[in-house]
């Protein structure tokens, strides 16, 4: 009778990418229509969502509105800030 062979395991550490983000921050220049206007014409959002998003950076001083790898978000970020806003990319 041959001996049964042990059950080899083999567990492989693969670290997801970390997600980027990028982050509008509140400024003193651009209206609340114009930054929803953008969020809406660049990101393809809906109004409300937006507005929502706008509502944040406007009573939170920022807000993420978008994730992803960090080429997508370094556009993203360019694109804002292209449009005038103030943007930047962080590491989630």
């Amino acid at each position: 009778m041959p001996l049964a062979s042990p059950l080899i395991e083999e567990h492989i550490d693969i670290a997801p990418l970390t997600p980027w983000v990028t982050v509008v921050w509140n400024d003193p220049v651009n209206l609340m229509t114009y930054v929803t206007y953008v969020f809406m014409t660049y990101f393809g959002y809906p109004r409300e969502k937006a507005e929502h998003l706008m509502m944040t950076v406007h009573l939170q001083g920022r807000a993420i509105v978008s994730e992803g790898g960090r080429e997508t978000m370094e556009l993203d970020a360019a694109a804002m800030q292209g449009y005038g806003l103030w943007a930047t990319l962080e590491q989630a």
